[in-house]
C-alpha cells in the first residue's frame, strides 16, 4: 500500500519500550470481567471439573436451559485476550489527544495481535511468567477531509497509553461501514428533501421515519460512472459512498418495526454521501412510478395472522417438549478465553471484522491449526439492471462479523447447557460498547460415533458421538449468517455456515414489467423479485499440523489405465504436491473425490503407513457442492473478490496478510490482497503455510424462501489422515442413556446396555 504519510512515536521509557515485560497482576486484563460477572460462565455443579475421556452424560429431560457465572478472579491475562473497555477507553483518549481533533469517527479500536513468531515464543515459555506487550490497532476517518488513518497505540501498565505508529491512508481509500455508519446513511436519505418529495410524489409517503426503510450497502464500483462518484466534482474531497435500497412498511406497528418490508419494496434508489451528510443522488427517477406490492406476507408474530395469502393461525399438531440437561455439567473446562474438551484445547477470540476467531488448536496437546476464521465474503448479485449492477457486497470488509453479532437468546438460539463469551468492541466516538453472549458454547449428542456388530454371535459395540460447538449469529443487514465450529472426538474440526434472514427484494425494471416475468431473480410473493445471487466465504486456515512445518498436497482418486488393470477395476489416489503459489490455486472436482492435504514436513510420520502425520481438508461437507465465482472475469466483481475464482490458495505465512479482497474493502478495487501477494509466485513447499479456502451457494431463491428463509447451509471439515496411529475415538468407554424410552411401550433392556 502506497502511504502518504507514516509517522513514529518515539516518546516512551525504556522499560515500557521493551518487548518483554511482566503484567503487574492478572487482573490487570481482566477488569471488565469484575464489573461485568456473566461474562464468563460455567455449569453450578460443585464438582471440579477436569478433562475426561468420558465425557458427561446428556440426557432429555422437561427442564430447560442454563448458565451461571464464573467468578473474575480465576481468569488470567494472554496477549490475545480482546481489549477490555479500559484499554479502548485509554486507546481512543490517546488518538484524539495525537489527532488533537475530537470530531474524528473511530471505525475501529480492537487488539493488534501479536506477530506469530512472538506468540509461538510466547506460548513456549509460559513458565517465565513474562507477557507480550498489548497493542491496539486503530482505524479513524476525519469527515471533514474524507482521509482515513491507521494507529497503532501501546497499552502500557505503568503509564498512559502511547500512539505509536499513525500512517494517513491514500485518498479515496474507504475503511468499513460501522454499524454508527449504517444508522447514519439512513438518518441521511430521510432527511433529504429530495428524498421526502419523492417518495410523496411517486407513492404518497408522508411520514417517512415511520414508513420509509433504507437499507444500507456499500457501493460497488462496478462502471466509470459509479467511480465519478467516489470524489466530489469540484473539491476533489472523497465521498463516503452508501446506496440505500428502500422499502415501505404498511402493517402493524411502525414504532415497533414490525412489517415485513421486503414485501413492499421501493423503485428508486438514493446514494449518501457520509462525509458531507448529503444525498448525491437518486437511481431509478427517469421510470414513471409502478405500484407498491400492497400484501401481508408476514412472519412477525404480532403480525403473522394478517397475512394475505400465507398461514395466518399456527398449526395445532405442536411438538412436545425436547430439552437437553447435562445433571452433572457440561464436560469442558473454561479459564478465561481458553477451552479444554475431550482432548482438544484452544483458545477463543473475537473482533469487530471477522467476528468468531479460534486460535491455537490442538488435541491431546498436537498441534493442528494455529488461527481459523472466516476472513472475507463476497456476494455479488446477478441483475444487470441498473442499479443493480452495483449491487455486491463484502460482508466482512465492508461491515465486519463482530460489529454484526448478535446477542444469542438461551433456549432460543442456543440449547443446551450453555457458556457465553461476551466482548466489548468500540463506537464511532471511541467509547466502549459491551455486546453480550456474543458466542455460544456448548455440547451436543451427534449420533453414532462408530459401531460395529458381529454377525456371528448378534454381539454390538457402539459409541455415540459428542460434539463441542462454538458458535456465532451475524445479522448483516437483510441476511442472517450462522456459524458453527464443531469439534469431534475423532479429531475432527467441521465447520459450518447457515444462512438464513431475509431476501433482499426488488420490483422488476421496466423491461421485465411489460411480461411479468423476472429474467434474473424469481418473483417470491406478488409483484416481489428476488435476484439470484452468490455467497462466497473465504477461510482463513493457518494450519500447523504436529509442528509449523507443512505441505500441502492435491489427493484425486481416478480409474487406473490399462496397465495393471486387467479386469478394469482398480482405481486409486493420485498425490500432488503443490509448491509454489501459482500451482497451488486449485478448484474442487467431486468426480475426482478431491481433497487436500496438509501434511507434517518436520519428519513425522504416522508409525502404521511410514507418511507423514496429516490432516485432509474436505471442501462441501455440508449442503451440495457449489461452483466459484460465476461473474466475469474482466467484471470488477471478480478482480476484487479474486479470492473466490477458485476453491484453494495456500501462501506461506505473513502476518501482514490477513484479508484476501485487501485491508478496505468499500469502493475498493481488491488491491492489496491475495492476487498481489501470490505474484512473487513463492515457494509454499515445507514451509509455514496459509490455506484460503474459497466456498459458498449460489443462490437461486425460492417461494419457500420468502418471507424469511429456511437456514441452508454450506461448509468443510479438517479431518485427520495418518494423524493418528488408529482410531483416536477407540478409548470412548461403553455408555447407555438411561434415560431414553420407547415412545409406546414398556421400557427395555438396552442392546449396549453395560450391566450385561
Amino acid at each position: 500500500m502506497m502511504l502518504v504519510r507514516s509517522t513514529k512515536f518515539r516518546t516512551r521509557t525504556a522499560f515500557a519500550s521493551s518487548r518483554l515485560r511482566s503484567f503487574p497482576a492478572p487482573m490487570r486484563c481482566a477488569d471488565s470481567y469484575a464489573t461485568v460477572k456473566h461474562n464468563l460462565f460455567h455449569h453450578s455443579s460443585p464438582r471440579v471439573q477436569s478433562l475426561l475421556v468420558k465425557a458427561a452424560p446428556v440426557t432429555a429431560f422437561r427442564s430447560g436451559s442454563f448458565f451461571s457465572t464464573m467468578p473474575a478472579s480465576t481468569v488470567k491475562c494472554h496477549p490475545l485476550d480482546p481489549l477490555t473497555a479500559s484499554e479502548i477507553k485509554s486507546t481512543a483518549s490517546a488518538v484524539k489527544k495525537t489527532l488533537n481533533n475530537d470530531n474524528i469517527r473511530f471505525v475501529a479500536i480492537s487488539l493488534k495481535e501479536p506477530k506469530k513468531v512472538d506468540l509461538l515464543a510466547y506460548d513456549n515459555n509460559q513458565s517465565t511468567n513474562e507477557s507480550l506487550e498489548r497493542r491496539a490497532e486503530v482505524v479513524v476517518l476525519n469527515p471533514s477531509t474524507g482521509i482515513a488513518s491507521e494507529l497503532t497505540v501501546c497499552l502500557d501498565n505503568d503509564a498512559d497509553a502511547v500512539v505509536e505508529f499513525l500512517t494517513e491512508l491514500p485518498s479515496g481509500v474507504q475503511p468499513m461501514l460501522t454499524p454508527d455508519d449504517c444508522d447514519l446513511a439512513e438518518a441521511i436519505a430521510k432527511a433529504s428533501p429530495e428524498v421526502q418529495a419523492a417518495v410523496l410524489e411517486r407513492y404518497g409517503i408522508t411520514d417517512v421515519e415511520a414508513q420509509l426503510v433504507c437499507d444500507p450497502w456499500s457501493v460497488h464500483l462496478a462502471s466509470p460512472k459509479d467511480e465519478r462518484l467516489t470524489f466530489h466534482p469540484t473539491t476533489s474531497k472523497p465521498q463516503r459512498l452508501v446506496q440505500t435500497f428502500l422499502y415501505q412498511r404498511m402493517h402493524g406497528s411502525f414504532e415497533d418495526k414490525e412489517d415485513n418490508h421486503y414485501a413492499h419494496p421501493i423503485d428508486i434508489t438514493p446514494v449518501v454521501d457520509l462525509n458531507s451528510q448529503t444525498c448525491l443522488c437518486i437511481d431509478g427517477m427517469d421510470r414513471p412510478p409502478p405500484k407498491i406490492p400492497t400484501a401481508s406476507v408476514n412472519y412477525h408474530r404480532n403480525l403473522f395472522h394478517t397475512n394475505s395469502y400465507l398461514e395466518t393461525v399456527w398449526r395445532t399438531d405442536t411438538l412436545r417438549q425436547l430439552d437437553v440437561v447435562q445433571p452433572d455439567g457440561p464436560s469442558f473446562e473454561v479459564t478465561g478465553n481458553e477451552v479444554e474438551w475431550q482432548g482438544w484445547t484452544f483458545r477463543v477470540g473475537f473482533n469487530y471484522r471477522e467476528g468468531l476467531v479460534l486460535h491455537n488448536l490442538k488435541y491431546r496437546n498436537r498441534k493442528v491449526v494455529h488461527r481459523a476464521s472466516l476472513v472475507e465474503m463476497a456476494v455479488p448479485y446477478g441483475d444487470p439492471h441498473p442499479p443493480f449492477q452495483r449491487k455486491c457486497a463484502f460482508d466482512v470488509g465492508d461491515y465486519g462479523l463482530g460489529y454484526c453479532a448478535n446477542s444469542l437468546e438461551l433456549g432460543c438460539d442456543c440449547l443446551g447447557h450453555i457458556h457465553y463469551f461476551d466482548a466489548t468492541l468500540s463506537d464511532a466516538a471511541g467509547e466502549p460498547v459491551e455486546k453480550k453472549k456474543v458466542i455460544c458454547m456448548h455440547e451436543e449428542d451427534a449420533g453414532l460415533l462408530w459401531k460395529h456388530v458381529e454377525y456371528r454371535n448378534s454381539h454390538n459395540e457402539s459409541r455415540r458421538a459428542r460434539e463441542l460447538i462454538i458458535s456465532s449469529i451475524a445479522t448483516v443487514v437483510n441476511y442472517e449468517y450462522l456459524f458453527y465450529w464443531r469439534l469431534k472426538q475423532d479429531g475432527t474440526i467441521d465447520f459450518e455456515i447457515k444462512l438464513s434472514g431475509e431476501l433482499s427484494t426488488n420490483l422488476l425494471s421496466a423491461e421485465e414489467e411489460k411480461t411479468g416475468k423476472s429474467t434474473h431473480g424469481t418473483i417470491v410473493a406478488p409483484g416481489v423479485n428476488a435476484q439470484i445471487h452468490q455467497h462466497m466465504f473465504c477461510a482463513r486456515l493457518d494450519m500447523a499440523v504436529d509442528g509449523d512445518i507443512n505441505t500441502v498436497s492435491e489427493v484425486d482418486v481416478v480409474a487406473a489405465g490399462d496397465h495393471n488393470n486387467p479386469y478394469g477395476n482398480a482405481f486409486g489416489p493420485v498425490e500432488t504436491a503443490l509448491v509454489t503459489e501459482s500451482g497451488a490455486s486449485r478448484t474442487h472436482d467431486a468426480t475426482k473425490a478431491r481433497a487436500w492435504k496438509i501434511s507434517n514436513a518436520e519428519g513425522k510420520t504416522n508409525p502404521a503407513s511410514d507418511k507423514p502425520v496429516a490432516y485432509k481438508l474436505i471442501p462441501f461437507s455440508k449442503g451440495g457442492s457449489h461452483p466459484t465465482l460465476l461473474t466475469s472475469p474482466e467484471s470488477a466483481v471478480s478482480k476484487k473478490g479474486a479470492f473466490a475464482n477458485y476453491h484453494l490458495f495456500v501462501t506461506p505465512h505473513s502476518d501482514t496478510e490477513r484479508f484476501p479482497a485487501g485491508e478496505y474493502t468499500p469502493q475498493g478495487n481488491g488491491s492489496n490482497g491475495l492476487p498481489d501477494w501470490m505474484a512473487a509466485n513463492r515457494s509454499i513447499e515445507s514451509k509455514d503455510v496459509v490455506l484460503w479456502h474459497s466456498f459458498g451457494v449460489t443462490h437461486m431463491p425460492r417461494v419457500e424462501d420468502f418471507p424469511v428463509m429456511p437456514c441452508e447451509s454450506t461448509g468443510f471439515m479438517l479431518k485427520p489422515d495418518g494423524f493418528f496411529a488408529g482410531n483416536p475415538a477407540i478409548d470412548l468407554p461403553p455408555d447407555n442413556n438411561k434415560a431414553s424410552r420407547l415412545a409406546h411401550s414398556p421400557s427395555e433392556k438396552s442392546c449396549c446396555d453395560t450391566t450385561k
